[in-house]
């Protein structure tokens, strides 16, 4: 039952077939049972998770059905501000801070009658390290495994059968980088198209709020329900919200997908290339027409990207930083001690760097609906590994497939690819035109219905 996904056990819910309150139970006791190992969670709202599911359960049994989150458990990441739990956002200076009111994503997810389950873990603000005094989540494919980036208690979470979904958010690809390495499917969605309203920064530009989850067809159910206009973000823009479940029924047949194979393969390891192109394969047989591009030069905008997170990082924390600086951990000190020594004149080269190849990117859209790349250039490395990993390797090698996007501010969608010779998970990536998830939640739910590799669970947690 806890592997379902989300749209599978909705259907079960609706029917009747499953008690929310039975299986709300079902999920504590896993929790309880599994997460001292895994270490997902920071909170668990049992009662609360508890209450919901017998008002659902009410609900449910009336006729007042209110749409296919109704009974499902989901869980959040530890920035999205909760009005029933603490929001520590992986802090020390956070690590009391109770939120009178509940992130806009979060109450509208529990409007359309999802459970709370509870509370998970990040990095420090979003950042890449978690906070000497936290322990960090431990990838269910292997525990010596790389867990991900800020949004890892929300990928292991579900990845573990912890939860249907999570909300996770994604600066330089910390939605990504733990839907690959955790073997689950991940929407960043287009900048401003669901609202960060309730929602702790760590850089405002470049700060994308989406759906983690098992499936292509259940990040389109989340992002139903959290998408649109917010009077209280004015950066969530009024674009109309598309029916995303309903696209991604939808055939591939004549949808076209481009590969940028330079950008794709050159310094990427052999077995990320080889499930990029069994990817394309894929793609191919199922009728979209696949035809390889020139992509825009792309290594001056990831390697201005630092300046324009840790600059706006330091805005977020110039009430906290220097003058509390004993709480923060080392790495986002050194992100914030980077932005506030950044000049004028760095910010301004960066952010021009970031406006050419916004403009370039968006140009290729108009032959293309898609744009298919890996994730990382690297299999899953070790925990222990990826500290080397980050001193030897150029920044904007390692973040080449995600932080640009993040710049640019496009919807993509990761979506598990195939497993390495150690079991640990591979992923592929789409890109979007602005504003265009339908496309790549098509694409990705045609892709998921040729293959299984989302369906694939960790033996060591059945």
């Amino acid at each position: 039952m806890h592997y379902l996904t989300l749209s599978e056990l909705s259907i079960l819910l609706r029917t009747k077939a499953i008690s929310p309150v039975e299986l709300v139970k079902h999920m504590l006791n896993r929790i309880n049972a599994l997460d001292p190992q895994l270490e997902s969670y920071v909170t668990v709202t049992a009662q609360r998770a508890l209450e919901q599911a017998d008002r659902a359960e009410r609900e449910i049994g009336s006729g007042r059905w209110r749409g296919p989150l109704h009974g499902v458990p989901l869980a959040y990441k530890d920035i999205f501000y909760t009005d029933f739990a603490l929001t520590t956002a992986g802090t020390a200076i956070h690590k009391s801070f109770q939120p009178t009111y509940s992130a806009t994503a979060v109450r509208r997810l529990e409007a359309a009658g999802a459970v709370s389950l509870g509370k998970l873990k990040t990095t420090e603000q979003a950042w890449t390290e978690h906070h000497p005094t936290v322990a960090a989540p431990k990838n269910p494919w292997g525990a010596e495994l790389y867990a991900g980036a800020s949004s890892s208690g929300s990928g292991v979470a579900t990845a573990a059968g912890l939860t249907f979904g999570a909300l996770g958010s994604d600066t330089g690809g910390s939605i990504r980088f733990p839907s690959a390495v955790n073997g689950v499917t991940g929407l960043k969605p287009t900048w401003g198209r669901v609202s960060r309203h309730g929602v702790f920064e760590l850089a405002a530009s470049l700060d994308h709020v989406g759906p983690m989850t098992r499936s292509a067809v259940d990040c389109a159910i989340m992002l139903g329900a959290i998408a649109g206009a917010d009077p209280a973000d004015p950066t969530a823009v009024h674009d109309s919200v598309e029916d995303y479940q309903a696209a991604a029924l939808r055939s591939v047949a004549g949808m076209r997908i481009g590969l940028p194979r330079a950008y794709a393969t050159e310094g990427v390891d052999p077995g990320i290339v080889a499930v990029w192109q069994a990817a394309a394969k894929v793609f191919e047989d199922l009728g979209a027409i696949v035809e390889e591009f020139s992509f825009p030069e792309w290594r001056n905008a990831a390697s201005t990207w630092p300046i324009l997170c840790s600059s706006e990082t330091a805005l977020t924390h110039a009430a906290t930083y220097p003058s509390k600086s004993e709480s923060y951990g080392s790495a986002l000190s050194a992100l914030i001690d980077l932005g506030r020594s950044s000049t004028a004149m760095d910010l301004a080269s960066a952010h021009h760097a970031r406006l050419e190849f916004s403009s370039r990117l968006r140009a290729k859209f108009s032959n293309l609906d898609v744009i298919l790349v890996p994730v990382t250039i690297w299999p899953t490395p070790t925990t222990a590994a990826t500290a080397d990993i980050l001193q030897m390797s150029p920044l904007e090698d390692l973040l080449r497939f995600t932080c640009v996007f993040d710049s640019t501010g496009s919807p993509t969608l990761t979506l598990p690819g195939g497993f390495d010779d150690r079991g640990a998970p591979m992923a592929i990536q789409l890109i979007g035109a602005h504003f265009d998830e339908a496309a790549v939640l098509q694409a990705g739910a045609a892709f998921q219905r040729a293959t299984d590799w989302h369906s694939r669970h960790s033996r060591h947690f059945p």
